[in-house]
């Protein structure tokens, strides 16, 4: 059973009805590679059927974020992303300055998350954990701009 296959029988199971937009905003987010963001979704969804809107592919990503099945992330300036479990934890790093996005190992955060279990008995499960900085790029440009003070 391919992923979305599995997702969409898993929300049957959960009782949910599905209709054919619903399973086309499933489809489109489960075959994705990457990221999307619910206008991309739709943009996807609106090449096979004009019968859809934005607020149905809203609904359904909050539904699959909801039933486990998927995560979403804030980037910042309003850019809210969503993946299936599929893909895993993993950390994306965003440049303050330029808005890049780099995508991280989940592993590097081992340490920190057994530092919180033993000091404040939290036990953390991130799917998506962002962190916000200055990409080398924006780094060097800053220190470039320092020294022509």
């Amino acid at each position: 059973m391919t992923h979305c296959h599995t997702l969409i029988a898993t929300l049957r199971q959960r009782g949910y009805r599905l209709t054919p937009q619903r399973e086309m905003v499933i489809e489109a987010i489960a075959h994705s590679e990457h990221h999307m963001t619910a206008e991309e979704v739709y943009e996807i969804v609106r090449d096979r059927t004009r019968a859809v809107n934005i607020a149905t592919v809203y609904r359904t990503l909050d539904l699959l974020v909801e039933e486990g099945l998927a995560s979403r992330a804030d980037l910042g300036g309003g850019q809210e992303v969503y993946a299936t479990v599929r893909h895993g934890a993993h950390i994306h790093l965003v440049c303050r300055q330029c808005g890049q996005v780099i995508d991280a190992d989940a592993e590097v955060l081992d340490a920190l998350l057994a530092q919180l279990e033993a000091r404040y008995a939290f036990t953390c499960q991130p799917e998506h954990f962002v962190l916000y900085g200055l990409c080398t790029h924006c780094q060097s440009a800053l220190e470039g701009s320092d020294a022509d003070r």
